[in-house]
């Protein structure tokens, strides 16, 4: 998950719970192509006990909006944590063209609900509002994510997410609360607007894509500059 500093426009801190077991592998690739395109299907594995968490800090979006914040405006919806719990099964999916032999990906997926498994990545969502004095964070919710999705495209670059359900931080986990959750998350899947990322997380997805499309043994994400010093740091991903 060292992707998350990178596509994070707010410092980031990650942390694992004491006694962690959990670790991800890769188990297989496959690649199908044609003349003019490709598609890579990596299936990997989250295994062991434990959790992972990295919370954004929204500090500076909230010094950054302090004046329309005291006036009685909001944040919008903000991501401020990403959490894989437990083991898992999922599909890293790319998609690309290929033009005069020079092949480009276009399309980078986290799929993290393989195999019918239920995700093990919720990711924590909020607005901020200034109320009784002070900033304070409100309509918080967690949401179960399905997919995470990098396309390259004009413009800002963003992340577009799918989840299979949302319920509010508060809410117990009983199965009539599961239950609403997952209804709503059909809904909610209409009004999440892609998340804008910053660009070098952005362009490493598609890197990273791009790597396990041709094979490599490797692949060295960038250096996260918004993960927080007191946090663990994880660079290479070995295939």
């Amino acid at each position: 998950m060292y992707f998350v500093p990178l596509i994070s426009p707010e410092p980031v801190s990650s942390s694992t719970n004491p006694g962690s077991t959990q670790a991800a592998r890769v188990l297989s690739a496959r690649r199908k192509s044609t003349a003019h395109s490709f598609v890579v299907t990596c299936d990997f594995e989250f295994t062991g006990n434990g959790s992972q968490q990295s919370i954004l800090d929204l500090g500076p979006t909230i010094r950054r909006h302090a004046r329309e914040l005291s006036a009685g405006g909001s944040t919008g919806r903000q991501l401020s944590s990403i959490s894989v719990n437990g083991s898992g099964s999922g599909t890293v999916e790319v998609e690309g063209t290929v033009s005069n032999n020079v092949e480009t990906v276009r399309e980078v997926r986290l799929r993290f609900n393989a195999r019918h498994i239920t995700s093990p990545v919720s990711i924590g969502l909020c607005e901020i509002r200034y109320h009784e004095g002070e900033f304070q964070r409100v309509n918080e919710i967690v949401a179960r994510v399905n997919t995470l999705t990098f396309r390259r495209a004009p413009g800002p670059p963003k992340m577009e997410v799918t989840v299979a359900s949302v319920k509010n931080k508060a809410a117990g986990d009983g199965l009539w609360q599961n239950l609403k959750a997952s209804v709503k998350g059909l809904a909610v899947n209409l009004l999440i607007d892609p998340l804008t990322v910053e660009a070098i997380g952005h362009r490493a997805m598609l890197d990273f894509g791009g790597a396990l499309s041709s094979g490599a043994a490797t692949f060295t994400f960038p250096r996260a500059t918004n993960l927080k010093s007191n946090s663990p740091t994880s660079t290479d991903v070995v295939f």
